[in-house]
């Protein structure tokens, strides 16, 4: 579904991601994993369109290198960035309204996604900034499958979360595969990956070294090592 091929990309004279390719299937979690500073942010960005790229990045048969960065979730393809990036001095619906508005969907969508987010619906009127940690990474989940996308990217969904709180994100993550959303999971816990992922790519120095069959991975595994350093 989602195909990356000889990406390059970086900031200025500095170039991040070094013709990297990289594939994301329907229906599929895939983690990327890699040390701090291997390009993983910067790969989300460069799917978004956020940064100028040269080679590939095709959603289905459409090129989207070169679309400006407002269009890319408009094709499909929603952004869950770390740190949320929520408006927080807006409330949860407005919030979800801005989700919604992206792709033209409307309160049939926004039922849906607060059917996987009960505790979101007890929360409309409230302001997103005072939500708890958890609650704000619940509403900018949310927010992006507002859009009822064909690729989700996450971006450490669970950083500093409550074990329950990450329960419930690895609930719907799972969940989204039977919809047919492909998943596109950065993150550095070898357990949340080894519990979400169908296949994990591995990143170093602004490429994907590897990519390896959740089925052929253990919590021991050699790869975390040697790409992760856990």
């Amino acid at each position: 579904m989602l195909r990356l091929e000889g990406v390059s990309a970086g900031y200025g004279a500095v170039t991040v991601l070094r013709g990297l390719s990289f594939a994301a299937e329907a229906g599929e979690v895939t983690c990327i994993m890699g040390r701090n500073g291997v390009g993983k942010t910067t790969l989300m960005r460069a799917i978004m369109g956020q940064i100028a790229v040269s080679g590939s990045v095709r959603l289905g048969g459409e090129e989207l290198a070169g679309l400006p960065a407002h269009e890319v979730p408009r094709r499909g393809i929603a952004l869950v960035p770390q740190g949320r990036r929520l408006f927080g001095p807006l409330t949860v619906a407005e919030n979800l309204e801005i989700g919604l508005m992206t792709r033209g969907k409307g309160a049939v969508t926004r039922d849906r996604v607060l059917d996987l987010f009960p505790r979101l619906r007890e929360r409309l009127t409230q302001v997103s900034s005072t939500l708890s940690g958890g609650e704000q990474q619940m509403l900018a989940i949310a927010r992006a499958l507002c859009l009822e996308p064909k690729v989700l990217l996450l971006d450490e969904p669970t950083e500093g979360l409550q074990p329950s709180m990450i329960a419930a994100i690895r609930q719907v993550v799972l969940g989204l595969k039977t919809t047919g959303v492909a998943v596109v999971l950065v993150e550095q816990r070898v357990s949340a990956v080894l519990d979400m992922a169908d296949r994990v790519a591995f990143m170093d120095h602004g490429t994907v070294a590897e990519t390896v069959a959740r089925a052929d991975l253990a919590p021991g595994a050699a790869q975390f090592a040697t790409w992760v350093g856990v």
